[in-house]
């Protein structure tokens, strides 16, 4: 029997392997929701498949997504980035990258981890939105305005609502998959 997967994914196998493997699995590793802090704010203005395409050169090109090192990017490293044909040359986006690595470090000596702090935001458990279809999953929610606020009043760049609401799904904060998916059947 064939496995029902939510839409979106099943343009190939790149997208079903993130579905199935990733997309909506809460994750609480520091490391981890930095790289999707990343990867979403790339993907501002563009689909997530460009970026998914993308990743590993992404993963490559910013060091692993350590923040550490990311947050004492300078000039000479932007401009190799900038060369990089393998991710997407915003310069906007890449500054605002090293600026989120900072950023990120102020919330984690803030809050013992980013995690803590993040996951705050949704009383530390999964929001369970249980969508029939996929017109039933938001853009944004309340939630993510929220948070989207406070992450810019922190000096966050590249995290309006869309792109925060975009990460709360890749990382588990909420759980849209669609009703008769096989991974909302099996939780």
């Amino acid at each position: 029997m064939e496995k029902i997967r939510c839409g979106w994914c099943e343009k190939d196998d790149l997208y079903r392997k993130y579905h199935d493997e990733e997309w909506g699995s809460p994750v609480y590793d520091d490391q981890k929701i930095f790289e999707f802090l990343i990867l979403e704010s790339f993907q501002a203005g563009l689909s997530w498949y460009t970026i998914l395409s993308k990743r590993e050169h992404f993963t490559k090109a910013f060091d692993g997504f350590d923040y550490k090192k990311i947050a004492k990017y300078q000039d000479k490293k932007i401009e190799e980035l900038m060369q990089n044909s393998g991710i997407i040359r915003n310069r906007l986006k890449i500054l605002a990258t090293v600026n989120n690595a900072q950023k990120f470090m102020e919330v984690r000596k803030e809050f013992g981890t980013f995690s803590k702090y993040i996951w705050g935001f949704v009383g530390g458990e999964p929001i369970d939105n249980k969508p029939k279809s996929l017109k039933d999953v938001p853009a944004t929610t309340e939630i993510s305005d929220i948070l989207s606020k406070d992450l810019k009043k922190r000096g966050f760049k590249f995290m309006g609502s869309t792109v925060v609401y975009a990460h709360m799904q890749a990382t588990g904060m909420v759980n849209d998959h669609i009703e008769n998916c096989f991974l909302r059947l099996q939780s």
